[in-house]
């Protein structure tokens, strides 16, 4: 089974690289039945990301879903824990147990903050919708140092690219300045928005190539200068809100194990 995806799952080939083939015609992953049985049978909440999410689709664009399982209570009590997170059964779709995902929103991960936030939602049951209501307590501003890091690292393989191929992979630069806005806008307003709104068609130039490198790296550099500004005097608590998400994992484990006792009767 493979890791977790970082914020920015598809990685397109260099500009001077062969286009990949459409993702739409990719096999289905193996996933075992145990794995399938949670996703069918235990999913609370599922919601689309990627380009669709954020408002930069085009024609090409696939549909990334990413959702949330909870396994039953009564799985915990055995030596083979059930699996924190499964691949599948569709090309595109990734799942992670309730637990783990939000473990990984309370370290404020900007992959799962993100899917907390989108507005295309697919499927969500009463456990889901708790889980959408508890949106604020992972907010923090510990945001600021999640999302700075990430940027980092994709700023400096896009400075590699630029120095190996005379360019940077165009799609990753756009991702980034879209990372790089939610992340200052988040501290600056205390919410999270991730459809990028009236920047799409600035942003799809970008992926476009009609940009120059200079002129990126610079809108770069004022994006994370402004969110350095904005991290100082932002409206987000210092810390997430631990305990109140701890009640409610506590809560739904323990309605899960009586749910279980009441059908082995």
């Amino acid at each position: 089974m493979r890791s977790e995806p970082p914020a920015d799952r598809a990685a397109p080939a260099h500009p001077s690289s062969p286009a990949p083939a459409a993702s739409s015609g990719s096999p289905a992953p193996a996933i075992s039945a145990a794995g399938l049985s949670l996703v069918r049978d235990h999913t609370v909440y599922s919601c689309v990301m990627g380009s669709r999410a954020f408002g930069l689709a085009t024609d090409t664009s696939d549909t990334d879903v990413r959702g949330v399982f909870l396994a039953p209570t009564p799985l915990f009590w055995r030596f083979e824990k059930p699996p924190t997170h499964v691949e599948g059964p569709e090309p595109e779709q990734f799942s992670w147990e309730l637990e783990r995902f939000c473990s990984l929103a309370l370290r404020s991960n900007p992959n799962i903050l993100e899917c907390l936030h989108s507005p295309l939602v697919e499927h969500v049951d009463d456990t889901g919708r708790e889980l959408l209501a508890l949106r604020g307590a992972f907010l923090s501003r510990q945001a600021h140092e999640t999302f700075a890091r990430y940027a980092l690292g994709q700023r400096k393989k896009l400075e590699a690219d630029v120095r190996t191929h005379g360019a940077p992979r165009w799609k990753h630069a756009m991702h980034l300045l879209r990372l790089l806005t939610s992340s200052r806008d988040l501290l600056r307003t205390g919410s999270l928005t991730i459809d990028v709104g009236e920047q799409r068609e600035p942003l799809l130039a970008v992926k476009r190539g009609e940009v120059s490198w200079d002129e990126v790296d610079r809108r770069m550099v004022r994006l994370a200068a402004e969110t350095d500004e904005a991290a100082a005097g932002s409206p987000l608590p210092p810390e997430p809100d631990h305990a109140r998400v701890e009640d409610f994992l506590v809560r739904v484990r323990r309605a899960s194990a009586l749910r279980d006792a009441v059908g082995d009767r």
